[in-house]
């Protein structure tokens, strides 16, 4: 049971819920700022983003099964390999899609998480069958990620988004940064798979452009990051000069991401995803919060 259990979050590859996590949490502290802070609602977001991203992996992997086992890259994934079998799988994703809805009770007596959890489960499960349709997979992933900030705020500040919609516009700016971000950084990824998705007619915008033309569309996507980044001070003033530093350090690990990755060298790839976007979204985080604290901002 433990080995299941261990293989489980192996294939979810869990520890890379610290992609969305921190910036759900930045979201919950700028919301903090003008809202009360509860226990509970910390509680809340922590279950509902590792539920809700572990529900999303499993799906994925499910979906891929047959896609995975043909490609070379990642055929040993536990699928595809046998180490776990899709009955497994599947209850992994019932849990964890449960645990997701049952988590958003806690932020009651604010109804909207519990009524969206549904419809977020969905947008989640859909990534995982966009590549066969569209080359815009990689926005639908970003666009997934991108909904931890705008759920954390609605969770927190539900009277008030619905009293004065405007009042998430904070939360919107900082996922318009995480759907570039990640739509950028899943570009550079899918490289990897260039020759395999043109053989299988798997969408891609590698595969539609070609590597070196979509390594300039992500760094495109990661300019855009940056600007919105900077723009998220003019819609929510308390952020101040701790938090512009950290925009620039977020620029300077970006262009070195992009400079770890070539046309006709993508053995640094790994590295470049894992490694660098871990360091963005957690210093981010702690650069945002620390700016807080120390109430630089207007």
């Amino acid at each position: 049971m433990l080995d299941t259990v261990q293989h489980l979050l192996a294939m979810i590859r869990f520890s890379h819920t610290l992609f969305a996590l921190p910036f759900a949490l930045l979201a919950a502290v700028m919301a903090w700022h003008s809202t009360p802070f509860r226990w509970q609602a910390l509680i809340g977001i922590l279950l509902a983003m590792a539920t809700a991203r572990s529900f999303a992996m499993a799906v994925n992997r499910l979906a891929d099964q047959q896609i995975d086992a043909a490609n070379p890259r990642t055929a040993g994934r536990h699928l595809p390999a046998g180490i776990l079998s899709r009955q497994s799988v599947w209850i992994f994703a019932v849990l964890n899609g449960t645990g997701f809805v049952a988590s958003t009770c806690l932020f009651l007596p604010n109804w909207l998480p519990l009524l969206l959890a549904i419809p977020v489960l969905g947008f989640l499960a859909g990534y995982s069958y966009a590549k066969r349709f569209t080359p815009l997979s990689h926005f639908w992933l970003g666009a997934a990620l991108a909904l931890a900030p705008i759920a954390t705020w609605i969770a927190i500040c539900g009277d008030a988004v619905v009293a004065d919609p405007s009042s998430i516009l904070p939360a919107l700016v900082l996922a318009g940064a995480i759907l570039s971000w990640v739509g950028g950084f899943d570009i550079i990824y899918a490289c990897q798979d260039y020759e395999f998705d043109r053989q299988t007619k798997l969408q891609s915008v590698p595969a539609r452009v070609g590597i070196a033309r979509a390594l300039q569309i992500a760094a495109a996507c990661h300019l855009v990051t940056v600007v919105l980044l900077a723009s998220l001070p003019l819609v929510y003033p308390p952020l101040g000069v701790v938090y512009w530093l950290g925009v620039g350090g977020v620029a300077i690990l970006l262009v070195y991401e992009h400079a770890l990755v070539r046309p006709n060298d993508l053995n640094r790839v790994n590295i470049a995803f894992f490694n660098i976007n871990a360091v963005i979204s957690l210093g981010l985080f702690a650069i945002g919060s620390l700016d807080l604290w120390l109430g630089l901002g207007r």
